[in-house]
């Protein structure tokens, strides 16, 4: 039976899939008075592949452009000023290790300009000041700082750069890094905080339906131009039908595209980061980047902090946070890249005991060779895993947002969580000139405007209530959904 919805709509826009992306799609359209249908498969909204990291500037990424960093920083803004409560306010330090390639030199020509852009978003809008004065958007630190900084005792809560650096100063092995080493205003973003901020948002919205443990079997148009999407959920088939599709599944998008036949050229990727818990009280710590070239022993290391002791690890070596044959291209018969059902299995929650333990071991060896005391870390949890699409035939490709196919259906192709708001803004750009929204929104101001109506009225109560039962649900550890420094002690 068709089942009939939202009956005095302005336009019903369905959008499949509940990650990053359709869930902000799903937000920012619902505040613009489009009914919007969300299927998700899932219990919950936002999950995926690890994601930790605000990425105000890309400073993870050297073999990016400069032109993605400035586009990274200019989302995260925005996706800062959207997601607040989502935000960890730590800074992050960037460092060269002795054995790389890199120069320090080539970190401060990118930071320079990325202050530069950062003062100039600041000026032209003093709510973009959301990570602090630009003044101190970055700040380098010599060997001479970092043996002076060492001799002090760490502080329980760090408000300034030289508090924010004692504790690495204090345990990092200096002789394994190139100097100056860099600490910038790049901060985290809790996947846990962020997934219940907007579950509850949609859950409050009037005009969101949001339809969780629901998997979209078929997708098909009419002759009317009408898109007919037949789900199956709790083991019962029912169809929906709306005025416009968004595609925003994730590494699965192709499956979509597959039912609406289109063939576009996308890869996929399959990566992992690994739990560790280090001692109770190495709490409030930076994020740490150790640069490295991706793909070989001496990958790039990223070690995120949580509170009690919990590090999330990235390393993007084979061994670790990469895997054989982990990125894969789609080919001419069909849009969607196939992995190898080992990496699907995973996907699916099928992991192996020993892997675990074995790529965990090396992700805490890896931190060890630049931290000597974090070999005393144990396995701190499952990893936080997923496939991660990027668009087109460039693996080093971080900012997309969507491609428009016809006048009816989009795909939503952001690669970080940071692009999903500019993704939103795009979409109801087109909504807005096609004639099917109108009304609420001026296509003119968005760029300069972040409506945070939607969440501003939910309390750090719910949130943090959401975001902890949601990390026990997904088998995390519950300081996982905890930040280590809110936003009135971050800044």
């Amino acid at each position: 039976m068709l089942n009939k919805h939202f009956e005095h709509a302005n336009t019903r826009v369905g959008i499949i899939g509940g990650g990053i992306g359709g869930a902000t799609i799903a937000l920012k359209l619902s505040q613009q008075g489009a009914n919007v249908l969300l299927f998700e498969k899932e219990s919950s909204l936002v999950n995926g592949p690890p994601m930790c990291h605000l990425h105000a500037g890309g400073n993870l990424y050297r073999e990016i452009s400069d032109q993605q960093c400035i586009d990274l920083l200019q989302q995260s803004i925005n996706t800062a000023k959207l997601y607040q409560d989502a935000i960890d306010y730590r800074p992050t330090i960037v460092a060269v290790p002795s054995h790389d390639n890199g120069e320090p030199s080539d970190v401060v020509s990118r930071l320079t300009v990325l202050q530069q852009e950062y003062q100039r978003l600041v000026a032209s809008d003093p709510q973009n000041d959301i990570l602090g004065p630009a003044s101190e958007y970055f700040r380098l630190y010599q060997r001479s700082d970092l043996e002076r900084l060492s001799q002090l005792t760490v502080p329980k809560l760090p408000k300034t750069p030289d508090e924010w650096m004692i504790a690495f100063a204090k345990q990092t092995d200096l002789t394994q890094l190139k100097f100056p080493v860099f600490l910038v205003q790049e901060y985290g973003i809790s996947v846990f905080r962020l997934a219940a901020l907007t579950s509850l948002a949609l859950e409050n919205s009037q005009h969101c339906e949001l339809l969780t443990n629901t998997q979209v079997t078929s997708v098909s148009q009419n002759s009317a131009q009408k898109w007919h999407i037949e789900t199956k959920r709790s083991g019962a088939d029912e169809t929906f039908e709306v005025d416009y599709l968004i595609n925003a599944c994730g590494f699965r998008t192709g499956t979509i595209d597959d039912m609406v036949g289109l063939k576009p050229q996308r890869m996929v990727e399959f990566k992992a980061a690994y739990i560790s818990r280090w001692n109770n009280d190495q709490t409030n710590w930076p994020e740490v980047i150790f640069h490295g070239t991706r793909g070989t022993k001496n990958g790039m290391t990223q070690l995120t902090p949580y509170p009690n002791g919990y590090f999330q690890i990235h390393a993007m070596t084979p061994d670790i946070t990469l895997f054989e044959d982990g990125l894969v291209s789609s080919k001419q018969e069909s849009a969607q890249p196939e992995l190898p059902n080992k990496y699907i299995d995973k996907v699916n929650h099928q992991w192996d005991e020993q892997v675990i333990n074995e790529r965990t071991t090396k992700a805490i060896e890896k931190v060890a060779g630049f931290i000597p005391a974090f070999n005393s870390a144990d396995i701190g949890g499952r990893p936080m895993y997923g496939a991660q699409q990027i668009p087109g035939e460039d693996a080093t490709l971080r900012v997309a947002d969507v491609a428009f196919q016809s006048n009816s259906y989009a795909r939503c192709e952001i690669v970080k969580a940071s692009s999903a708001l500019p993704a939103a803004n795009t979409i109801i750009d087109k909504l807005v000139e096609l004639g099917l929204l109108t009304g609420r929104y001026s296509k003119y101001c968005h760029s300069a405007f972040v409506d945070t109506s939607a969440t501003s009225d939910i309390t750090e109560q719910q949130i943090a209530q959401r975001a902890e039962y949601l990390a026990k649900e997904r088998g995390f550890p519950v300081d996982l959904a905890r930040r280590t420094m809110p936003k009135t002690l971050g800044k």
